[in-house]
């Protein structure tokens, strides 16, 4: 299999791509995560992973040929806004208070190009994500682990907030930030074979 060149240091979007054992290399982005204002919030991922993917075969030598790259991105919606990366634990308490007893969805976009024919190819995973009611004492508790740093939304649900949340209606890769479904799903339409 060819290399695939990830645009994103997402270590749990590198240990899905382990997980399938596709060849890849790390070449974050260096875009700022910015989108139109008047864009509807389920367009979002897929605007922030195409930029990332142009971002990364603008910042390559000349000439240089490139097979693969792709490009995720996964945001937070509740009641129509978009939840980002909090900036701080206040504002990840914030979150944790506006998702507790509640159902929101995690988008990611995906956006693989393809080289050889200068092609992009898009998919979206949408999923929802039901946390269970949770006490002040249980949400400053989950803050003080750490585990909302760098990450949509404040929650990793491969971790520790596991604990609170009571469904999940759709993709659980996909709410990590690599839906195994769709990436399989755009590498097939484009011959990228996994079943060598």
């Amino acid at each position: 299999m060819e290399p695939i060149i990830l645009a994103s240091s997402s270590p749990r979007r590198q240990e899905i791509l382990k997980l399938l054992n596709i060849p890849f290399q790390v070449h974050p982005s260096q875009i700022e995560e910015a989108y139109p204002s008047d864009i509807d919030t389920s367009k979002v991922a897929l605007h922030v992973a195409a930029n990332k993917v142009k971002a990364v075969i603008s910042s390559l030598p000349a000439g240089q040929e490139v097979q693969w790259i792709l490009g995720a991105d996964t945001t937070i919606v509740l009641d129509g806004k978009i939840y980002g990366k909090p900036g701080s634990a206040e504002e990840a308490s914030d979150f944790m208070r506006k998702f507790q007893g509640r159902t929101h969805q995690a988008i990611t976009g995906l956006v693989l190009y393809n080289g050889a024919c200068h092609k992009s190819t898009e998919r979206c995973s949408i999923t929802e994500v039901t946390f269970s009611p949770m006490s002040d004492q249980e949400i400053d508790w989950y803050v003080s682990t750490g585990e909302w740093h760098g990450v949509a939304g404040g929650y990793r649900i491969q971790g520790l907030a596991s604990c609170f949340i009571r469904e999940i209606k759709g993709s659980e890769s996909g709410v990590m930030g690599l839906p195994i479904f769709e990436l399989y799903d755009i590498l097939k339409e484009q011959n990228y074979s996994l079943l060598e």
